[in-house]
Protein backbone atom coordinates (compact mmCIF):
# COMPACT_ATOMS: atom_id res chain seq x y z
CA UNK A 1 0.00 0.00 0.00
CA UNK A 2 1.16 3.31 -1.16
CA UNK A 3 1.37 5.62 1.93
CA UNK A 4 2.46 8.98 1.00
CA UNK A 5 2.12 11.73 3.95
CA UNK A 6 1.20 14.96 3.14
CA UNK A 7 0.95 18.59 4.45
CA UNK A 8 -1.55 20.84 3.22
CA UNK A 9 -0.62 24.53 3.27
CA UNK A 10 -2.49 26.98 1.24
CA UNK A 11 0.54 28.03 -0.30
CA UNK A 12 0.40 26.58 -3.86
CA UNK A 13 3.11 23.98 -4.53
CA UNK A 14 6.28 24.36 -6.64
CA UNK A 15 5.87 21.24 -7.61
CA UNK A 16 2.27 19.00 -8.21
CA UNK A 17 2.53 15.28 -9.20
CA UNK A 18 -0.98 13.69 -9.87
CA UNK A 19 -1.27 10.12 -10.53
CA UNK A 20 1.76 10.28 -12.61
CA UNK A 21 2.03 6.75 -14.50
CA UNK A 22 5.23 6.00 -16.34
CA UNK A 23 4.93 2.78 -18.11
CA UNK A 24 7.29 1.64 -20.77
CA UNK A 25 6.25 -0.76 -24.19
CA UNK A 26 4.51 -0.14 -27.24
CA UNK A 27 0.66 -1.06 -25.26
CA UNK A 28 1.29 0.77 -22.28
CA UNK A 29 -1.30 3.32 -22.91
CA UNK A 30 -3.84 0.69 -23.74
CA UNK A 31 -3.18 -1.39 -20.73
CA UNK A 32 -3.50 0.97 -18.35
CA UNK A 33 -6.37 2.35 -19.67
CA UNK A 34 -8.23 -1.43 -19.17
CA UNK A 35 -6.60 -1.53 -15.66
CA UNK A 36 -8.50 2.02 -14.62
CA UNK A 37 -5.28 2.72 -12.57
CA UNK A 38 -4.74 -0.73 -10.45
CA UNK A 39 -1.27 -1.21 -11.87
CA UNK A 40 -0.13 -4.75 -10.81
CA UNK A 41 3.50 -4.59 -12.10
CA UNK A 42 3.72 -8.59 -12.79
CA UNK A 43 0.93 -8.43 -15.58
CA UNK A 44 2.16 -5.67 -17.23
CA UNK A 45 5.62 -7.58 -17.42
CA UNK A 46 3.81 -10.31 -18.92
CA UNK A 47 2.11 -8.16 -21.54
CA UNK A 48 5.57 -6.97 -22.47
CA UNK A 49 5.52 -3.39 -20.18
CA UNK A 50 7.49 -2.56 -17.62
CA UNK A 51 6.08 -0.16 -14.86
CA UNK A 52 8.66 2.89 -14.18
CA UNK A 53 6.23 5.23 -11.73
CA UNK A 54 2.46 3.97 -10.74
CA UNK A 55 -0.08 6.52 -9.38
CA UNK A 56 2.83 8.70 -7.66
CA UNK A 57 0.56 11.58 -6.20
CA UNK A 58 2.48 14.30 -4.30
CA UNK A 59 3.67 18.19 -3.63
CA UNK A 60 6.54 20.07 -3.22
CA UNK A 61 6.71 23.33 -1.69
CA UNK A 62 8.63 26.81 -2.59
CA UNK A 63 12.17 26.12 -0.75
CA UNK A 64 11.51 22.31 0.20
CA UNK A 65 14.56 19.39 -0.76
CA UNK A 66 12.20 16.30 -1.09
CA UNK A 67 14.62 13.46 -1.85
CA UNK A 68 13.60 10.47 -3.65
CA UNK A 69 15.35 7.09 -3.05
CA UNK A 70 15.29 3.45 -3.44
CA UNK A 71 17.26 0.66 -5.06
CA UNK A 72 18.21 0.19 -8.36
CA UNK A 73 15.41 -0.28 -10.66
CA UNK A 74 12.44 1.46 -8.37
CA UNK A 75 11.71 4.17 -10.86
CA UNK A 76 13.67 7.12 -8.95
CA UNK A 77 15.25 8.69 -11.84
CA UNK A 78 12.48 7.88 -13.93
CA UNK A 79 10.13 9.75 -11.51
CA UNK A 80 12.14 12.26 -11.73
CA UNK A 81 12.54 12.65 -15.21
CA UNK A 82 8.72 13.11 -15.88
CA UNK A 83 8.49 15.80 -13.79
CA UNK A 84 11.57 17.08 -15.62
CA UNK A 85 10.18 16.33 -19.44
CA UNK A 86 12.87 14.61 -20.15
CA UNK A 87 10.80 11.55 -20.33
CA UNK A 88 7.02 11.53 -20.79
CA UNK A 89 4.79 10.54 -18.40
CA UNK A 90 2.28 7.46 -19.55
CA UNK A 91 -0.67 9.31 -18.01
CA UNK A 92 -1.50 12.05 -14.93
CA UNK A 93 -0.53 15.63 -14.35
CA UNK A 94 2.15 17.09 -13.07
CA UNK A 95 2.09 20.86 -12.19
CA UNK A 96 4.98 23.71 -12.05
CA UNK A 97 3.95 26.72 -10.52
CA UNK A 98 0.28 25.93 -11.36
CA UNK A 99 1.04 25.13 -15.26
CA UNK A 100 0.70 21.37 -16.38
CA UNK A 101 3.77 20.72 -18.41
CA UNK A 102 2.40 17.90 -20.15
CA UNK A 103 0.62 20.12 -22.44
CA UNK A 104 3.43 22.39 -22.89
CA UNK A 105 5.13 22.28 -26.49
CA UNK A 106 8.79 21.98 -27.12
CA UNK A 107 9.66 26.11 -27.36
CA UNK A 108 7.56 26.50 -23.88
CA UNK A 109 9.30 23.39 -22.48
CA UNK A 110 12.97 25.15 -23.43
CA UNK A 111 11.51 28.61 -21.84
CA UNK A 112 10.66 26.64 -18.72
CA UNK A 113 13.96 24.57 -18.85
CA UNK A 114 16.25 27.11 -19.46
CA UNK A 115 14.92 30.10 -17.37
CA UNK A 116 13.15 27.75 -14.10
CA UNK A 117 15.25 24.79 -14.24
CA UNK A 118 18.68 23.74 -12.96
CA UNK A 119 19.65 19.56 -13.41
CA UNK A 120 22.88 17.90 -12.05
CA UNK A 121 23.37 14.42 -13.06
CA UNK A 122 25.53 11.49 -11.84
CA UNK A 123 27.80 11.95 -15.03
CA UNK A 124 28.98 16.12 -14.89
CA UNK A 125 28.22 16.40 -18.65
CA UNK A 126 31.70 18.94 -18.83
CA UNK A 127 32.50 20.46 -21.92
CA UNK A 128 36.22 18.99 -22.22
CA UNK A 129 37.12 21.85 -24.54
CA UNK A 130 35.93 24.71 -22.15
CA UNK A 131 37.71 25.94 -18.99
CA UNK A 132 36.04 26.22 -16.05
CA UNK A 133 34.38 29.28 -16.13
CA UNK A 134 33.70 29.03 -19.94
CA UNK A 135 31.54 25.68 -18.62
CA UNK A 136 29.60 27.86 -16.43
CA UNK A 137 28.91 30.28 -18.50
CA UNK A 138 27.32 28.16 -21.23
CA UNK A 139 24.05 27.94 -20.02
CA UNK A 140 23.76 31.81 -20.47
CA UNK A 141 25.50 31.92 -24.06
CA UNK A 142 22.96 29.60 -25.16
CA UNK A 143 20.13 32.28 -23.96
CA UNK A 144 21.71 34.75 -25.56
CA UNK A 145 22.89 37.20 -22.64
CA UNK A 146 26.12 39.20 -23.34
CA UNK A 147 29.14 37.76 -23.51
CA UNK A 148 30.07 40.14 -20.24
CA UNK A 149 27.38 39.56 -18.17
CA UNK A 150 27.54 35.83 -18.60
CA UNK A 151 31.53 36.11 -17.43
CA UNK A 152 30.63 38.05 -14.36
CA UNK A 153 27.79 35.71 -13.40
CA UNK A 154 29.92 32.60 -14.44
CA UNK A 155 32.69 34.22 -11.69
CA UNK A 156 29.85 34.60 -9.39
CA UNK A 157 29.50 30.89 -9.50
CA UNK A 158 33.39 30.14 -8.97
CA UNK A 159 33.18 31.87 -5.82
CA UNK A 160 29.97 30.56 -4.44
CA UNK A 161 30.90 26.83 -5.06
CA UNK A 162 34.91 27.51 -3.74
CA UNK A 163 36.40 27.13 -6.92
CA UNK A 164 37.86 30.45 -6.79
CA UNK A 165 41.92 30.49 -8.48
CA UNK A 166 40.74 27.31 -10.98
CA UNK A 167 38.72 29.24 -13.51
CA UNK A 168 40.96 28.66 -16.39
CA UNK A 169 41.21 24.90 -15.64
CA UNK A 170 40.09 22.09 -18.06
CA UNK A 171 38.02 19.67 -16.82
CA UNK A 172 40.71 17.09 -16.77
CA UNK A 173 42.48 19.35 -14.58
CA UNK A 174 40.46 18.93 -11.65
CA UNK A 175 39.09 16.51 -9.54
CA UNK A 176 35.82 14.76 -9.45
CA UNK A 177 34.46 16.61 -6.49
CA UNK A 178 35.92 19.85 -8.08
CA UNK A 179 34.17 18.53 -11.87
CA UNK A 180 30.85 18.24 -9.76
CA UNK A 181 31.37 21.72 -8.48
CA UNK A 182 31.63 22.81 -12.03
CA UNK A 183 28.36 20.88 -12.95
CA UNK A 184 26.35 22.79 -9.78
CA UNK A 185 28.01 25.82 -10.44
CA UNK A 186 26.69 25.77 -14.13
CA UNK A 187 22.97 24.22 -13.35
CA UNK A 188 23.02 27.28 -10.93
CA UNK A 189 23.97 30.13 -13.14
CA UNK A 190 20.82 30.36 -14.89
CA UNK A 191 19.60 30.94 -10.93
CA UNK A 192 16.85 28.56 -11.23
CA UNK A 193 13.47 28.04 -9.39
CA UNK A 194 13.83 24.36 -9.05
CA UNK A 195 16.85 22.39 -8.58
CA UNK A 196 16.83 18.67 -9.75
CA UNK A 197 19.97 16.69 -9.10
CA UNK A 198 20.20 12.87 -10.26
CA UNK A 199 22.70 10.63 -8.00
CA UNK A 200 24.85 14.02 -8.01
CA UNK A 201 27.36 12.68 -5.85
CA UNK A 202 27.32 8.65 -6.63
CA UNK A 203 30.66 8.38 -8.73
CA UNK A 204 32.51 10.27 -5.84
CA UNK A 205 34.69 8.26 -3.46
CA UNK A 206 32.95 8.33 0.09
CA UNK A 207 35.14 11.16 1.58
CA UNK A 208 34.52 13.80 -0.95
CA UNK A 209 31.07 12.83 -1.04
CA UNK A 210 30.72 13.87 2.22
CA UNK A 211 32.41 17.00 1.50
CA UNK A 212 30.14 17.57 -1.40
CA UNK A 213 27.38 16.71 0.88
CA UNK A 214 28.04 19.43 3.13
CA UNK A 215 28.90 21.57 0.59
CA UNK A 216 25.31 21.44 -0.90
CA UNK A 217 23.51 22.18 2.64
CA UNK A 218 25.95 25.10 2.74
CA UNK A 219 24.51 25.80 -0.44
CA UNK A 220 20.84 25.57 0.23
CA UNK A 221 21.16 27.68 3.49
CA UNK A 222 22.09 30.54 1.27
CA UNK A 223 20.13 29.92 -1.57
CA UNK A 224 17.07 28.13 -0.39
CA UNK A 225 15.84 26.27 -3.58
CA UNK A 226 12.61 23.78 -4.51
CA UNK A 227 14.54 20.57 -4.71
CA UNK A 228 13.94 17.23 -6.22
CA UNK A 229 17.14 15.06 -5.61
CA UNK A 230 17.15 11.27 -6.31
CA UNK A 231 19.96 9.05 -4.75
CA UNK A 232 20.16 4.96 -3.47
CA UNK A 233 22.05 6.06 -0.14
CA UNK A 234 19.91 6.48 2.78
CA UNK A 235 22.53 7.72 4.62
CA UNK A 236 22.59 10.82 2.54
CA UNK A 237 18.90 10.99 2.29
CA UNK A 238 18.50 11.02 5.76
CA UNK A 239 20.97 13.79 6.10
CA UNK A 240 20.32 15.97 3.27
CA UNK A 241 16.42 15.49 2.88
CA UNK A 242 13.48 17.59 4.20
CA UNK A 243 11.23 15.01 3.27
CA UNK A 244 12.17 11.39 1.65
CA UNK A 245 9.90 9.53 -0.73
CA UNK A 246 10.68 6.02 -0.60
CA UNK A 247 9.51 3.87 -3.55
CA UNK A 248 9.93 0.53 -4.77
CA UNK A 249 8.66 -1.00 -7.56
CA UNK A 250 7.17 2.52 -8.99
CA UNK A 251 5.59 3.03 -6.11
CA UNK A 252 6.24 5.60 -3.24
CA UNK A 253 6.01 3.09 -0.25
CA UNK A 254 5.92 6.24 2.04
CA UNK A 255 6.83 10.23 1.34
CA UNK A 256 7.33 11.30 5.04
CA UNK A 257 10.18 13.24 7.27
CA UNK A 258 13.12 11.64 7.69
CA UNK A 259 12.16 11.23 11.43
CA UNK A 260 8.99 9.83 10.56
CA UNK A 261 10.69 7.54 8.96
CA UNK A 262 12.81 6.14 11.32
CA UNK A 263 10.25 6.39 13.96
CA UNK A 264 7.33 5.11 12.10
CA UNK A 265 7.78 2.85 9.23
CA UNK A 266 4.26 2.56 7.03
CA UNK A 267 5.71 -0.67 5.31
CA UNK A 268 7.72 -3.77 5.96
CA UNK A 269 9.92 -2.26 3.05
CA UNK A 270 10.43 0.70 4.86
CA UNK A 271 11.17 -0.45 8.19
CA UNK A 272 14.23 -2.67 6.20
CA UNK A 273 15.40 0.46 5.37
CA UNK A 274 15.46 1.71 8.62
CA UNK A 275 16.30 -1.02 10.59
CA UNK A 276 19.74 -0.79 10.73
CA UNK A 277 19.97 3.00 11.13
CA UNK A 278 21.63 4.55 14.34
CA UNK A 279 18.77 6.79 15.55
CA UNK A 280 20.70 8.42 17.59
CA UNK A 281 22.83 10.14 14.60
CA UNK A 282 19.75 10.95 12.40
CA UNK A 283 17.36 11.99 14.92
CA UNK A 284 16.76 15.47 16.25
CA UNK A 285 15.76 16.21 19.92
CA UNK A 286 12.29 17.45 18.30
CA UNK A 287 11.55 14.27 17.11
CA UNK A 288 11.63 12.57 20.55
CA UNK A 289 10.69 15.50 22.72
CA UNK A 290 7.73 15.59 24.96
CA UNK A 291 4.93 18.42 26.17
CA UNK A 292 6.85 21.30 28.37
CA UNK A 293 4.67 21.08 32.10
CA UNK A 294 5.57 24.42 33.66
CA UNK A 295 4.82 22.68 37.07
CA UNK A 296 7.85 20.25 36.70
CA UNK A 297 11.24 20.87 38.30
CA UNK A 298 13.68 21.76 35.38
CA UNK A 299 17.45 21.09 35.10
CA UNK A 300 19.39 24.08 34.61
CA UNK A 301 20.72 22.46 31.20
CA UNK A 302 18.94 24.06 27.94
CA UNK A 303 19.00 22.07 24.55
CA UNK A 304 18.43 23.06 21.09
CA UNK A 305 15.62 21.68 19.38
CA UNK A 306 17.07 20.99 16.43
CA UNK A 307 20.26 19.47 18.01
CA UNK A 308 21.02 15.63 16.95
CA UNK A 309 20.35 13.15 19.97
CA UNK A 310 23.69 11.95 19.65
CA UNK A 311 25.69 15.34 20.35
CA UNK A 312 23.42 15.85 23.71
CA UNK A 313 22.55 12.44 25.18
CA UNK A 314 25.42 12.35 27.45
CA UNK A 315 24.41 15.71 29.37
CA UNK A 316 21.38 14.61 29.33
CA UNK A 317 21.42 11.36 30.83
CA UNK A 318 24.04 12.63 33.22
CA UNK A 319 20.73 14.93 34.43
CA UNK A 320 18.63 14.08 37.35
CA UNK A 321 15.95 16.35 36.17
CA UNK A 322 14.01 17.04 32.80
CA UNK A 323 15.56 19.36 30.21
CA UNK A 324 14.11 22.21 28.99
CA UNK A 325 14.15 22.11 24.54
CA UNK A 326 14.43 25.53 22.92
CA UNK A 327 14.20 27.09 19.50
CA UNK A 328 16.43 29.10 17.55
CA UNK A 329 15.00 32.36 19.61
CA UNK A 330 15.55 30.88 23.30
CA UNK A 331 12.12 30.03 23.44
CA UNK A 332 10.88 26.69 25.45
CA UNK A 333 9.12 24.27 23.28
CA UNK A 334 9.43 21.09 24.98
CA UNK A 335 11.15 18.84 28.04
CA UNK A 336 13.46 15.83 27.32
CA UNK A 337 13.24 12.90 29.61
CA UNK A 338 16.71 10.70 30.46
CA UNK A 339 14.46 8.08 29.73
CA UNK A 340 13.39 9.15 26.53
CA UNK A 341 17.29 8.99 25.42
CA UNK A 342 17.91 5.73 26.88
CA UNK A 343 14.82 4.53 24.57
CA UNK A 344 15.81 5.90 21.30
CA UNK A 345 19.41 4.42 22.20
CA UNK A 346 18.23 1.08 23.59
CA UNK A 347 14.66 0.62 23.27
CA UNK A 348 13.75 0.34 20.30
CA UNK A 349 16.67 -1.51 18.39
CA UNK A 350 16.66 -4.27 21.42
CA UNK A 351 13.39 -4.86 20.45
CA UNK A 352 13.93 -5.45 16.92
CA UNK A 353 16.81 -7.77 18.09
CA UNK A 354 14.76 -10.11 20.36
CA UNK A 355 11.74 -10.51 17.64
CA UNK A 356 14.76 -11.82 15.48
CA UNK A 357 15.84 -14.36 18.04
CA UNK A 358 12.58 -15.18 19.54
Amino acid sequence: MSMQNETSPSVEPVIRCDSVYKIFGDNAGSMLKKSHGIVDAAKFQEAGCIVGVNNASFDIHAGELLIIMGLSGSGKSTLLRCISRLTDATAGKIFIEGEDILTMNNKQLIELRRNKMGMVFQNFALLPHKTVLENIAFPLQVKGVSTQESVNRAKEMVDLVSLTGRENYFPRQLSGGQQQRVGIARSLVIEPDIWFLDEPFSALDPLIRKEMQDEFLRLQSVLHKTILFVTHDFDEALRLADRIAIMKDGIIEQLDTPANIVLNPATEYVRKFTEEVPREKVLKIESVMDEFDPTESMSDLKVQKDAIIETVAEVILNSSKPVTVIDELGHTVGVINASKIVHVLFGSHSNQKSEKLS
